[in-house]
């Protein structure tokens, strides 16, 4: 894991909601955005059947994983539902 000493990484699954809309998108990519200026996103997409995305972190613990996540504008406007994994990658 060159670059990402004392970090591991996790799955973020983002699962929509019957409450979702498409005005949740563009706050949820600023925040994929600045994740990823802050070097903490590696990898984001959609799903192509329409039914929500997943994006990889790279972070120091399970925790903090959860915290960001948490933060996501999906899961704070109830458009999705985000789980988190640790993921172990070759």
């Amino acid at each position: 894991m060159s670059g990402l000493a004392g970090k591991k990484r996790y799955l973020v699954l983002a699962m929509r909601t019957a409450r979702f809309s498409e005005e949740a998108i563009a706050p949820h990519l600023a925040f994929l955005d600045a994740l990823r200026s802050e070097g903490k996103l590696e990898m984001t997409g959609g799903f192509s059947d329409g039914s929500g995305g997943a994006y990889v972190l790279s972070v120091g613990s399970l925790e903090e994983a959860q915290v960001l996540a948490g933060a996501d504008p999906l899961a704070t406007s109830d458009a999705s539902v985000l789980t988190v994994y640790e993921w172990n990658t070759r």
